[in-house]
């Protein structure tokens, strides 16, 4: 994962404390977090090449984005994941926590962006006028483009207060109006952000001695825009890459990974929907389970107590890639697309900045580090075992072997498909490939009891090499078509 680091720094954020609570104690542990919350927050901000005309970046916004409610079911309500890479206007997050001391207090933080579109004004004939660019005199290029400004909210309450009655606390963020104007007078760049609508809800339930069930569900409570408006409109309203750190004084968080035996079924019946609650901070060494003062509830899946690498520099707006092969790529960039990617987003420009002058000693570390070693495994390998899988992982499922049927054709490893991504809630990047014939390589069952199919393009010409890494596309039984061995409008890639 490679750091998520807010240059400029984060916004100021607002706080809602109940009366006469103790000192915060759990401040510390939220900053503990903050190059992993950061990492969240930034994920797909802006992607590699990192300028404004590349095609990547016109679809933007993919994680954690919680609009108006009318407005996101205008098609039909949403569909509950546990993460949240599709739209929604919701986020719930529900966790176990151990009460460790009298009068403990719990202390939340929700974080997101707000969108800020920012315009470039030329001024000619004594008017302003709205342009996609404009250059000053000294070289400089300044790009119409949409930035965005991180917003946090810190809620404290006791938790017997909770335990009495459920608490909602507002969680907006103003509408604002900033104004930088260009040397030479020949212009201006106008930022202007909408009002953003929320309310936070926190509720807990008494399971037991000791025990409890958190509930923590974020909504955007903002005025829905008219059902024909374009998602690239109405994210102006929006909160973006909404995630919630949760603390506290006096309790103590159970794994929903890995809880001890004793809690696995009060765990099982935690519904987190558009978000993943995972252990932040250190990891527990208690050998019950996995216990933990901190908690990160991402759109994003993670594992308990996820970290940044110590050798990352420094964000990338892309935490699920490799520093190095991005900082290489960065550094091929000719000196046009560096203007352009610097005139596109002050974000941008900082990350090129810090791989212009980047010291070798530091680009050495990018190369990798070994954390662990195992023992090599003896038994000869098996070639019909793909290295992604071990059978035996999982009690009676085989990726290999099982099959799900769609449109009464049962389709497992080997079976020819069409790929018709959704509309709505689909992957960005999944537009280009609606249409596409594929082979499916394994039957994935998810930690929510869905089911994805992993498939390689037949025109792929990497397949071959994906495969053997275990890269893949992921699809629902609902986005493929099932094709007969023999139907192919699309030639297949050598060797496949």
């Amino acid at each position: 994962m490679s750091q998520g680091s807010v240059e400029g720094g984060m916004a100021p954020h607002a706080t809602r404390d109940a009366p006469g609570l103790p000192a915060d104690r759990s401040r510390h542990g939220f900053e503990q977090l903050s190059a992993v919350a950061d990492a969240v927050l930034y994920e797909g901000y802006l992607l590699y090449p990192y300028r404004r005309s590349s095609a990547k970046n016109r679809v933007r916004w993919q994680f954690g984005v919680l609009f108006p409610r009318t407005w996101v079911e205008r098609d039909g309500p949403v569909v509950p994941h546990v993460s949240g890479s599709a739209d929604s206007w919701y986020q719930r997050t529900e966790v176990l926590l151990r009460i460790l001391e009298p009068g403990a207090t719990l202390r939340v933080r929700l974080r997101y962006l707000q969108l800020q579109r920012k315009q470039v004004e030329e001024t000619g004939h004594g008017r302003l006028r709205e342009v996609e660019s404009l250059r000053t005199d000294d070289g400089t290029v300044h790009l119409t483009f949409d930035e965005a400004v991180p917003c946090e909210v810190d809620i404290a309450v006791p938790l017997d207060d909770l335990l009495q009655g459920e608490r909602i606390v507002p969680a907006g963020a103003a509408a604002g109006r900033d104004i930088e104007a260009l040397p030479s007078g020949v212009g201006r760049v106008v930022r202007r952000r909408e009002e953003v609508r929320a309310d936070v809800l926190l509720a807990a339930e008494q399971l037991g001695e000791n025990l409890c069930r958190l509930r923590v569900c974020t909504t955007n409570t903002g005025p829905s825009p008219d059902p024909r408006t374009t998602r690239e409109e109405a994210l102006s309203g929006a909160l973006i890459a909404a995630h919630t750190l949760i603390g506290g004084d006096g309790v103590e968080f159970v794994s929903l990974i890995d809880p001890p035996e004793d809690l696995r079924a009060q765990a099982g019946t935690c519904r987190n929907e558009f978000t993943f609650p995972v252990l932040g901070g250190e990891p527990s060494t208690s050998p019950a389970g996995a216990m933990g003062r901190l908690l990160l509830s991402s759109p994003i899946i993670l594992p308990d107590h996820p970290q940044v690498a110590p050798e990352s520099p420094g964000d990338l707006h892309d935490a699920a890639e490799i520093d190095e092969i991005l900082t290489l790529r960065t550094m091929l960039l000719t000196d046009e697309e560096k203007r352009e990617a610097r005139a596109t987003d002050p974000r941008a420009a900082a990350i090129l900045d810090r791989v212009d002058t980047m010291p070798p000693e530091v680009f050495e570390r990018l190369h990798g580090a070994v954390r662990s070693l195992t023992p090599a495994d003896p038994s000869p390998p098996r070639a019909e075992r793909p290295a992604w899988w071990q059978e035996g992982a999982d009690d009676g499922l085989s990726p290999t072997t099982d099959t799900v049927l769609v449109d009464g054709v049962p389709l497992g490893a080997g079976s020819r498909v069409r790929l018709r991504p959704r509309r709505r809630g689909a992957d960005a990047q999944d537009m280009f490939l609606a249409g596409r014939t594929a082979e499916v390589a394994a039957v994935f069952h998810d930690v929510d009891d869905s089911v994805h199919l992993a498939v390689t393009l037949d025109d792929d010409p990497a397949a071959e090499l994906h495969t053997w890494y275990g890269r893949f596309h992921y699809f629902r039984p609902d986005e493929l078509e099932p094709l007969s061995p023999t139907d192919s409008d699309t030639p297949r890639s050598g060797g496949r």
